[in-house]
């Protein structure tokens, strides 16, 4: 059984600039990610893909591999990670000579996530095998549940989901538990990836996280959170 551990990390970033590289806690945003990844001890290989050589040096230097660039055309903001992922898997493939069986993509963006979340999501995929295709981790909304979520019409009218009504009110303990991704694990089999090219495929386990592991930034106030949280 051999798995590929990929941190999908390109230069350029509109929300905060040159974000992965971004001091958070003493160190760089994505070395949170690449300490536990190889903590973990999970991965046969764990690479960085991307555009930028400052990503790559500062990747090489705190452990991870980077066995080659990532091409302009799969670094723009409108790229979806699936395309990037399955390119790093094919090109790691090509350059350690080996087929995997796993794939687990770990976003730079969620510096909260450890080696130990790293291990339980890996467990739970292996022993889910071959039922699900994928497992993706989640964390529980609390406050901003869909039925609180509004639409505004041209008259600037408030007005609930028609998916979700909320009616005359609702009490938080009263709503159905729900979660969202939170953006730190995504583990899936090779063909999920490569042939189905999906992140999820048909059958995906969930992997619940808590709310206090599961900022992703995305904005200044996001890399604030996690940094106040990283500090203890």
């Amino acid at each position: 059984m051999k798995v590929l551990g990929v941190t999908l990390a390109r230069g350029g970033s509109k929300g905060i600039p040159k974000k992965n590289i971004k001091m958070i806690a003493g160190l760089p945003l994505m070395v949170h990610t690449i300490e536990a990844a190889l903590r973990s001890d999970v991965f046969d290989h764990y690479i960085v893909s991307t555009d930028c050589e400052d990503i790559a040096s500062m990747a090489v230097e705190y452990g991870a591999h980077v066995p080659f660039m990532r091409p302009a055309k799969l670094s723009g903001d409108k790229v979806w990670s699936r395309d990037a992922l399955k390119h790093a898997v094919l090109e790691a493939e090509k350059h350690y000579k080996c087929k995997y069986d796993y794939v687990m993509e770990l976003p730079a963006v969620a510096p909260l996530r450890d080696e130990n979340h790293i291990k339980d999501a890996f467990i739970r995929m292996v022993k889910a095998n071959p039922h699900v295709d994928s497992v993706t981790s989640v964390t529980p909304i609390v406050d901003k549940h869909p039925k609180r979520m509004k639409r505004i019409t041209e008259e600037g009218w408030l007005i609930d989901l028609a998916e979700f009504p909320e009616g005359e009110g609702s009490r938080r303990q009263d709503l159905e538990q729900l979660y969202i991704r939170n953006g730190a694990i995504f583990m899936m089999t090779r063909n999920c990836i490569v042939e189905k090219f999906s992140r999820h495929g048909d059958i995906c386990l969930s992997y619940i996280m808590p709310n206090n592991v599961s900022v992703n930034i995305d904005t200044m106030i996001d890399f604030k959170l996690a940094e106040v949280l990283l500090n203890g």
